[in-house]
């Protein structure tokens, strides 16, 4: 069965491949489509899956960008030869005079390609190269000899050249005699140019672009002057250039559809480029939702429109062209309408936002959208994408991170729209191949898959990661689908424990009612004022304090119990319980307060998990004043506090308490003593000797009456290498978890001491002279101490990151680690920008189990923060993070012991809780539901599968009585013979006694 979201995508997918015609203008679907769809539909998700199997893969080339050689072998200088030497200041005194010399070395392009595995290669032909002067004549020998080398070879190796006439390179001869672009002579001369190249090449090419992103020649050409030929300022040539450049394309496939297609058989194209864009607020009422359309009808629909819909530009245009474009006759219209074979389409770097900056409009990097708009827009195209990629800094060489992410993005939002919106995509062009001038950036920004050094003259191909993650992707032609994402059936063990957690439990120390604790007489209406008027001189007798008088806790429990859960998990207030940090204060109310909380859950089956001390980052770090003052945890004084603390806890509350954790994070707690990495590694210090201490107590002079554990709860996100093709990243992974999770976990539950490595890799740095910090010491009697002080392992998981290695000078503990941490632009994320990454939590489980053996372990907090008043999010988050931590149980055998999630209820603004509070007044959000029906299953089956553990337990018995049955008479043979052995004993026994009594 289709899920709803499915079945809306397939109905669309129908629109626009014969059963329903597409018409201009229902592109806005596509923005009205954006604020209704879910982003955690299946459809929007990341797509584990293969493309289609004649899809084609392949890597892209300008040849001014790459070709270097501007002056050698009989080539005429072009206007971006001429625009570089003449504005060489401009361009940071660099010019593509030689680049990345793929004139010569273009055997070491064609290695590059056959590394990757692609079918295709995009490149253009340098017009200046065959024809110095731009108009035909005798073509340049060497330049000839050059392309027919290139393509030759290409197909010996069976990669099918995507040749371009026109990148962006005219003959500077013709700009100088006829003014380039703006001149309609170009029609017929850039006609007879490409008549040449289909008689020389046509035979051995299949797929021609006439021109590049010609938006760009126009705009940026004689606009803004930023490309060449650098003309600015007059908008009546910037729209003549456009009206010349859709005459020329469409005269060019006219000829080719004409004189060569029905011998050679190829196909021809011109190459836009767009944007995508989205309201600035993301708010799709119609208002923006048109002015959105408009933006992408006078940039791609510029030439869009005419070419691919009826001849003519879009109305939008001309409306706000103020008469300054040109009209088309009705000739010219019938003419150019439909003159391309395939929609080649460019989408990558940001080169249209200065289209924007009036339009409150921002960039958006979903192709899918996109391809979606010109499905809609243009009566369902075939698709070819002839231009894909981003910019990297020229700082970056071969670890090109950033553009591994973006690829594959980029890539798999083609693969969705092909799969779930029907798009005719039939091939993906890289950009580039090889890094080399990108024009207005020269070489200050780099594209290339393969780095080159510019400098050096062997220019050797070095390929990027991203050339590794795109061979990848080529090889196994898409995303194979990943058992990381297959969903589990099944229940946890019947004792598993399912919580909800919540942070510092307010205390509300005024009972409901004076009814029966004040021992006053009243009488009322006495003066007919309707009031109560004390009686005085008489007291009457009261009863003692009762729990229900608290009607705070009354309304707690029931949000508790509406979640179903066994546990809850909340935080005692550390200054209120001894406001003065010392046990010579110590507020009885606010324990017997604490007391009535733990005793009135007991009395609905739901134990406490109580933690000691839950730091905030408001009112002193959630310590008394006083300790703060003398220095918080920088203070060895504050452990042995804390050891009073946990003592007077433990004896007022530990009758009812199971499992208690002391501190939670204390290895984020350690990070607000951030004034150097001494502070904190102190903070740290004494937080775990604090821990130990508490432990060492409880387990001295409490354990064996009250029969409770300790632990502490650990920050526990997991970390993944940025680069999978980075040794150095997975080695900052593993020092991200020492410096994490070892740092407190490895003297605790292994040694009794910080990980080696951890101090090894400071002592490093310190040579050096990278930082100057360094890990305390524990006494030999301290690490005996520490060593064992837990009973259980806490983790709160809330999200998983990718980690970069990237050596970093200074003495702070984040300059220590050496890492930088980023998101997977793929990933689902919330509001505040965690990523829901649900196999991290699986991860992390077992890194702990591997690292520390199989202790029983609690996840001892697990949530997302979710605005939204659907709890899609959270619902999504809970389900695919309990199914992570099932298979963690299931499958590798972790001996998980508790789930809670996180948290019963939001105080302000709607963020992570599953109740919203307001004003004394909770509201259910709808993950309670979804959560309770986990809970009450105890996992994830089927409602025919679902068994309760006491259905389970009947079973069991009910097993027992039809074993009995069934065996009846052995057993009843069996009963008969015992009892007669019996019988037989007595009579032997009474018989002795009798033999022993004397006469």
């Amino acid at each position: 069965m289709y899920s709803q979201g499915l079945l809306r995508h397939l109905v669309f997918s129908l629109l626009c491949i014969g059963l329903v015609a597409c018409e201009p203008g229902d592109g806005r679907s596509v923005w009205r489509r954006l604020s209704s769809l879910n982003p955690l539909n299946e459809t929007q998700l990341f797509l584990y899956d293969t493309f289609p199997q004649d899809f084609l893969w392949g890597a892209g080339t300008a040849a001014f960008q790459t070709e270097g050689a501007w002056d050698q072998d009989g080539k005429g200088p072009s206007i971006w030869d001429h625009f570089t030497h003449s504005q060489y200041i401009r361009f940071g005194n660099a010019t593509a005079d030689s680049s990345s010399d793929s004139y010569r070395l273009w055997h070491k392009d064609l290695a590059a390609l056959q590394h990757l595995g692609v079918q295709t290669y995009g490149f253009s032909i340098s017009w200046p190269r065959l024809f110095p002067n731009g108009t035909l004549g005798v073509a340049n020998k060497k330049g000839l000899e050059f392309y027919n080398r290139l393509i030759d070879s290409l197909k010996k190796v069976n990669i099918e050249p995507i040749v371009t006439l026109y990148h962006w390179d005219l003959p500077l001869a013709l700009q100088l005699k006829y003014g380039g672009w703006k001149s309609e002579s170009l029609v017929e001369i850039f006609n007879d140019y490409a008549v040449f190249c289909f008689e020389t090449f046509g035979d051995r090419v299949k797929y021609w672009v006439t021109i590049h992103n010609p938006y760009l020649v126009a705009w940026y050409g004689y606009g803004t002057g930023m490309h060449a030929p650098g003309e600015a300022g007059n908008s009546a040539a910037v729209f003549a250039v456009v009206h010349n450049l859709i005459k020329a394309h469409a005269n060019v496939w006219h000829t080719y559809d004409k004189h060569f297609r029905k011998l050679q058989g190829g196909f021809v194209s011109i190459a836009l480029g767009s944007h995508w864009i989205v309201p600035g607020k993301g708010d799709m009422n119609p208002v923006n939702v048109e002015r959105c359309q408009q933006s992408m009808e006078v940039v791609l629909g510029w030439f869009a429109a005419p070419i691919y819909g009826n001849g003519d530009y879009p109305a939008v245009l001309k409306n706000k062209s103020q008469g300054l474009i040109p009209s088309f006759t009705e000739d010219e219209k019938e003419y150019i309408s439909g003159t391309a074979d395939f929609f080649a389409f460019s989408f990558g770097p940001n080169n249209f936002r200065s289209a924007l900056a009036k339009s409150g409009q921002q960039v958006s990097l979903s192709m899918r959208q996109a391809l979606n708009w010109i499905k809609l827009e243009y009566n369902n195209p075939r698709i070819l994408i002839v231009e894909s990629g981003w910019f990297t800094d020229h700082k970056v060489t071969t670890e090109d991170t950033t553009a591994i992410y973006l690829m594959k993005k980029f890539i798999n939002e083609v693969l969705q729209a092909i799969t779930y919106d029907g798009v005719d995509v039939f091939g993906y062009t890289a950009w580039s191949l090889v890094d080399g001038f990108e024009w207005q950036y020269a070489y200050n920004s780099r594209r290339g898959l393969f780095y080159v050094d510019i400098n050096s003259k062997e220019k050797t191909r070095i390929p990027k990661t991203s050339a590794l993650f795109y061979k990848q992707i080529i090889k196994q032609h898409g995303f194979p689908g990943s058992e990381i994402n297959q969903p589990i059936q099944g229940q946890f063990p019947c004792d598993f424990q399912w919580g909800v957690s919540d942070s510092t439990l307010q205390v509300h120390l005024t009972p409901s009612s004076p009814q029966f604790t004040d021992p006053n007489l009243y009488l009322w209406n006495i003066t007919g004022d309707g009031g109560l008027h004390k009686i005085s001189g008489v007291k009457l007798k009261t009863r003692s304090a009762q729990c229900t008088a608290f009607s705070a806790i009354r309304n707690h429990l029931h949000l508790v119990r509406k979640l179903k859960v066994d546990h809850y998990r909340f935080a005692l207030n550390w200054s209120l319980i001894l406001p003065n940090g010392g046990l010579s204060t110590i507020n009885s109310e606010a324990l017997r307060y604490y007391r009535c909380v733990i005793t009135e859950l007991l009395k609905h089956n739901i134990k406490s998990m109580v933690t000691l001390y839950h730091p905030t980052h408001h009112q002193h770090l959630g310590l008394p004043l006083s300790l703060h003052s003398s220095g918080g945890w920088l203070n060895r004084s504050t452990a042995h506090a804390f050891r009073d603390y946990a003592d007077l806890c433990f004896k007022e509350l530990g009758e009812w308490v199971g499992l208690w954790i002391t501190v939670n994070e204390p290895n984020r707690l350690s990070h607000a003593y951030n004034v150097s990495s001494s502070d904190t590694y102190t903070a740290a210090h004494n937080l775990i000797i604090a821990h130990a201490m508490a432990w060492q107590l409880y387990d001295k002079h409490y354990r064996v009456q009250q029969h409770g554990m300790v632990s502490l709860s650990l920050h526990a996100d997991w970390a993944e290498p940025a680069n999978p093709y980075l040794p150095s990243h997975a080695a900052a992974v593993q020092r991200f978890l020492q410096f994490e999770l070892a740092w407190f976990m490895e003297p605790i539950f292994r040694t009794g001491d910080y990980p080696t490595t951890m101090r090894h890799y400071l002592q490093e740095k310190n040579i050096e002279r990278m930082s100057r910090s360094t890990l305390p010491y524990f006494t030999e009697k301290e690490k005996k101490t520490i060593r064992g002080a837990a009973d259980f392992v806490a983790l709160n998981h809330f999200t998983t990151r990718l980690v970069i290695h990237q050596r970093q000078n200074g003495s702070r503990y984040e300059q220590d680690r050496d890492c930088n941490l980023m998101s997977d632009i793929t990933w689902p994320s919330s509001p505040l920008g965690l990523s829901v990454v649900p196999w991290g939590i699986r991860r992390v489980l077992n890194w702990v189990k591997n690292s520390y053996g199989n202790i029983g372990l609690y996840i001892t907090a697990n949530g997302v923060d979710d605005r939204s008043y659907t709890d899609e999010l959270r619902k999504f988050y809970i389900r695919h993070y309990i199914e992570e931590v099932l298979k963690a149980h299931q499958q590798d055998h972790v001996n998980i012991k508790g789930y809670y999630s996180w948290k019963l209820q939001d105080k302000r603004m709607p963020q992570f809780g599953l109740f919203n509070s307001h004003y004394y007044k909770s509201s259910s959000k709808a993950s309670v539901h979804f959560y309770s029906q986990v809970v009450t299953n105890n996992g994830f089956l089927s409602e025919k599968q679902v068994q309760s553990c006491e259905e389970k337990d009947t079973q069991k018995k009910c097993l027992l009585c039809a074993l009995i049955l069934e065996r009846k008479p052995l057993f009843f043979f069996g009963v008969c013979l015992l009892i007669t052995v019996a019988l037989c004993i007595s009579v032997l026994l009474i018989y002795k006694r009798k033999q022993k009594k004397p006469y």
